[in-house]
């Protein structure tokens, strides 16, 4: 099952859980309980959002972050923005 990061703005937290791609999760009640954590001080309605995370690719030893794609031609050289532009 894939895994996802939620960010609470309200107590400034990040947690990661795993559920399936259809599922989604709106606030910090619904993230605590999927992470199996209590709530503590935050409402359980405080809205919590996904961090969308650039992917990487695995190479094995010395794997690195795979470029930005651009969907814009002027964004960088040939539509692909790496570290080295």
């Amino acid at each position: 099952m894939p895994k996802y990061d939620y960010r609470c703005e309200l107590n400034g937290r990040t947690i990661e859980v795993s559920h399936s791609m259809n599922d989604t999760v709106a606030t910090w009640g619904e993230l605590c309980a999927l992470a199996g954590i209590d709530t503590g001080d935050t409402p359980a309605s405080s809205v919590v959002h996904k961090i969308i995370s650039g992917g990487f690719v695995a190479t094995g030893a010395g794997s690195q972050a795979a470029p930005h794609s651009c969907t814009a031609p002027t964004c960088c050289s040939g539509g692909v923005c790496g570290l080295d532009s």
